[in-house]
């Protein structure tokens, strides 16, 4: 899976310095939003399997 997110990672750096600039800036875009909800379930998982008792490791 690491290998397919750098390989679009790539394509994207590639997109952009062929001038597909608006392409890429929207990416960017869809990236941070993906990012942040990661982050956000990440954080309330934690949150939820600490409630519980369990181990959060």
């Amino acid at each position: 899976m690491l290998g397919w997110a750098l390989t679009f990672a790539i394509l994207a750096v590639i997109a952009g310095v062929l001038g597909f600039v608006g392409l890429a800036g929207i990416a960017a875009s869809v990236a941070k939003i993906l990012f942040v909800l990661f982050l956000v379930l990440l954080v309330a998982s934690f949150v939820i399997r600490a409630v519980r008792g369990q181990s959060v490791i």
